[in-house]
């Protein structure tokens, strides 16, 4: 099984396009998506898209997250693209962040073939499990050239930045990438590659800019943080806390049941609204924020660790997975964060009919993972 780093990261940018139809699919914790794309004079067309909760494939609710055998998981990827009439077999499959581990290591200036040498040796102070049992790659990290950009702090580089160089190094179970080709095998998917879930939301939620940039991906089980320089993740951290969590606040506090509290978040979120007492507002708001602060609390301390350890300020978070659709969430998290907040918006990066870009502006955020591996094979990477 091919599994490139370096072609990961030479994706960000622009490519050869290629013909044909193209997917990208993402399995979160809650539910699967799928976007279709095409490459039409050098342009990503959206075909169709498709999410499926995947609750009710473990006897559970909408909305929570469950473990399911891969012959279930297949089973919901099939029922998806039929329902979202997905005509391509073939593309890119997201690997979660929480199966995989990044990190970047600090190690002494080599030759490629010291390298090669050296990484496997150094990886193991990080990984817990013996280096057999993983897909190993890294890349090095290329050391910044020319004067200081208008983001960076007027400071002398770091002895951290002097010494040696950077690498960031990737890891995937091998018993991971087992059961994705057995889902792929039994969805009757042809898979040309995989990619951890952080540089296809990276490619469809950041642009080309050469500012730091933090990506907060809020998913159902997990908040994914990472900070992006250049076009390489530089910094990655995982909380357990995301949007399940919220709902389970929200049914506990006002005593309802799991599908209510889900239905209410998704619609009404942080907004006020007359269908609910003064009082009810207050809670429903308050049970929301007793997670999003835990988030938005970690993701400060990341922009400020970050900070001191690369001597740059982080000006900008974009918002990114299912949870970031909440309404009302960017103007609590404007308040909440020391920088500036934007929600992702993928489908921009495709086109599609003018009547689909409100709703696909709601939904965007969710779909940022699988927009994000289409557009990986249409470039040409």
């Amino acid at each position: 099984m091919a599994f490139s780093l370096s072609g990961v990261l030479k994706s960000l940018g622009l490519g050869q396009s290629q013909e044909g139809s193209i997917l990208g699919i993402d399995i979160g914790a809650s539910s699967a998506k799928i976007v279709q794309l095409r490459s039409s004079k050098g342009a990503a067309i959206l075909e169709t898209y498709g999410e499926i909760a995947l609750g009710p494939y473990g006897q559970q609710a909408i909305g929570k997250a469950v473990k399911l055998a891969p012959e279930k998981i297949a089973e919901a990827l099939v029922d998806v693209m039929r329902e979202a009439n997905v005509t391509g077999r073939s593309g890119g499959l997201s690997i979660p962040f929480s199966s995989s581990l990044v990190s970047v290591l600090d190690v002494p200036r080599a030759e490629p073939d010291q390298l090669k040498r050296m990484i496997p040796i150094e990886a193991r102070k990080y990984i817990p499990i013996p280096v057999s049992e993983v897909t190993l790659d890294w890349f090095v990290i290329p050391r910044e050239e020319g004067e200081q950009s208008a983001f960076d702090r007027v400071q002398k580089e770091t002895p951290l930045q002097a010494k040696g160089q950077e690498v960031l190094l990737v890891a995937i179970h091998n018993e991971t990438l087992k059961n994705y080709q057995t889902i792929a095998t039994n969805a009757g998917l042809k898979i040309n590659f995989y990619e951890i879930e952080i540089f296809s939301a990276v490619r469809s939620s950041v642009g080309h800019g050469i500012a730091p940039i933090l990506v907060v991906d809020l998913g159902a089980a997990t908040t994914k943080i990472y900070i992006v320089e250049r076009g390489i993740v530089r910094s990655s951290h995982l909380l357990s806390a995301g949007g399940q969590h919220m709902t389970e606040n929200l049914a506990r506090s006002l005593g309802w049941e799991f599908e209510k509290a889900e239905r209410v978040k998704r619609e009404r979120g942080l907004a006020n609204t007359n269908a609910y007492s003064p009082d009810e507002n207050d809670k429903i708001k308050s049970a929301l924020l007793s997670t999003l602060s835990r988030i938005f609390s970690e993701v400060n301390r990341v922009l400020l660790s970050y900070g001191q350890r690369y001597n740059k300020n982080v000006s900008r978070v974009v918002l990114a997975g299912g949870g970031a659709s909440l309404p009302g969430l960017k103007e609590v998290a404007h308040e909440s964060l020391s920088a500036e907040v934007e929600i992702a918006n993928p489908f921009s990066h495709a086109e599609a009919p003018a009547f689909l870009e409100e709703v696909l502006r709601e939904i965007g955020p969710g779909f940022a993972v699988a927009v994000g591996i289409a557009l990986r094979k249409l470039k040409g990477s």
